[in-house]
């Protein structure tokens, strides 16, 4: 019997291998029709959006039962405030460091010297400009939803966590009596991850037709007028992850960031063919919890860092406002700089997750900073889409390392068990993305499949493992 199930484990592994590079095949291909034929490229758009729709879909249920199941089975509050606190702490430093480095690097490079705007670039910044201005006090009372429901409908990340907090202090507030409910959150849990693995082979689709739209909607001219500035944020954020995040994360922990990043590698590939790191949030939770990080510290402090997380963005706001204003004519001063960048950090919050969020951003702090500067955002339209890639790229990886140096620091990380999942011996279920038995010894990749009378203890102990 146990023989049999692991050929069925490794049989359905190899299913998903095959499904990878099927989509690293369409990505290719939509590159290729992209340039080739970029009038009938820009068409297959919806291809890539209606992929993307349906992971988010599935974002706000895996959030609601990775943080109920969480928060309702720990014994303390205070172990969430701290998880909590200390996420907040972190991604508020790391954000400041990234957007240093930005400045840097933006000064250094020059990247706007020698450009001019036209007419239609400008009219496209003043419409992002009217899409960026943000209110600080918008933002916080939209973190409470209109009902109790309607935060699984909101599509907003923050609205959902503010819910299942709340339900997993209740349930915790319940004791024995909220175990019930914990079971049944489990069971639901259990079906979201499914209804994911089945979405997952969509995946190629949308790869090719979100890859072939920007491809073609941008073309080669983009992308050789804007080279410096894009090749030179594209290598600060490699720069950003390989050596800030990766000597952090090694300092710390001893943890090789490079075999955290493949361990993670299918997620990054999910993000660069969508431009969009929201389609790989309820993959990242199940892989993180599934390598050893505490099921409360997963869902606590993943959902935060994609609305708090900016490592990306925060590099992408200084590289693109210094680059606008030499390509205008208006250099900003040292001082001009830090004060515009700490009111764009600000107003980008909450919108790190989506889509296109930057360049609105972007227009909108510099409306209410530098008017004058505003039209110059148009000249990054073209090549925009592909900077969001890496700035979901580089805040993914943030978010990441982020969750491993909280598990780390507040205890709740599973050391053995991570370097036993890095190293390939405990190798992550690609076909149900439930880890039935994480933290138990006898955990593998078979176990997502085990029998009914399991399926409560995901549910109350393995939750708190």
């Amino acid at each position: 019997m146990g023989t049999t199930s692991t050929a069925d484990a490794a049989q359905r592994a190899s299913r998903t291998h095959y499904l990878y590079l099927a989509v690293i095949g369409a990505v290719l291909l939509g590159i290729a029709t992209g340039l080739l034929f970029p009038g009938f490229a820009v068409e297959l758009k919806p291809l890539g959006e209606g992929f993307v729709n349906l992971i988010k879909m599935m974002i706000q249920p895996i959030i609601f039962c990775t943080i109920v199941l969480g928060v309702g089975s720990v014994a303390s509050a205070a172990k969430v405030g701290r998880v909590g606190g200390m996420a907040l702490v972190y991604f508020m430093v790391m954000s400041t460091v990234a957007l240093t480095i930005g400045m840097v690097v933006g000064n250094l490079l020059h990247p706007g010297d020698g450009l001019h705007i036209t007419e239609q670039a400008a009219a496209t910044a003043q419409a992002k400009a009217a899409e960026g201005h943000a209110d600080t006090t918008a933002f916080l009372l939209g973190i409470i939803p209109t009902s109790l429901f309607s935060a699984f409908t909101s599509g907003s990340v923050l609205q959902t966590l503010f819910v299942a907090l709340l339900v997993g202090f209740a349930l915790q507030r319940m004791g024995t009596l909220g175990t019930p409910v914990l079971t049944v959150v489990g069971h639901l849990q259990r079906l979201v991850f499914r209804l994911l693995a089945m979405i997952m082979w969509a995946a190629p689709v949308g790869a090719f037709g979100a890859m072939a739209a920007v491809t073609g909607q941008g073309g080669v001219d983009a992308l050789k007028s804007l080279a410096v500035l894009m090749i030179g944020f594209y290598i600060t954020c490699l720069l950003f992850v390989v050596v800030v995040l990766g000597l952090l994360l090694k300092l710390a922990t001893g943890i090789n960031i490079f075999a955290l990043l493949r361990y993670l590698g299918r997620e990054f590939l999910l993000i660069l063919a969508t431009s969009s790191s929201e389609s790989a949030l309820p993959r990242v939770i199940a892989k993180l919890e599934h390598a050893g990080v505490d099921k409360t510290t997963v869902g606590v402090v993943v959902p935060t860092g994609y609305s708090f997380n900016l490592d990306g963005t925060a590099i992408y706001l200084t590289m693109a406002s210094i680059f606008i204003a030499e390509a205008v004519g208006s250099p900003l001063a040292i001082g001009e700089q830090i004060s515009l960048l700490l009111f764009m950090m600000i107003a980008a919050k909450g919108a790190a997750g989506v889509t296109g969020s930057g360049m609105a951003v972007l227009a909108g702090g510099l409306q209410s900073h530098r008017p004058e500067l505003v039209d110059g955002v148009g000249l990054i339209v073209g090549i925009d889409r592909f900077m969001s890639e890496a700035r979901a790229l580089t805040n993914f990886a943030g978010n990441a390392v982020g969750t491993v140096l909280v598990g780390h620091w507040t205890g709740s990380l599973d050391r053995d068990r991570l370097d036993r999942v890095l190293s390939g011996a405990e190798p992550f279920d690609e076909t149900t993305m439930v880890d039935e038995h994480a933290g138990t010894e006898e955990a593998g990749p078979e176990s997502a499949d085990a029998g009914p009378g399991a399926e409560p203890e995901l549910a109350v102990s393995g939750a708190s493992r």
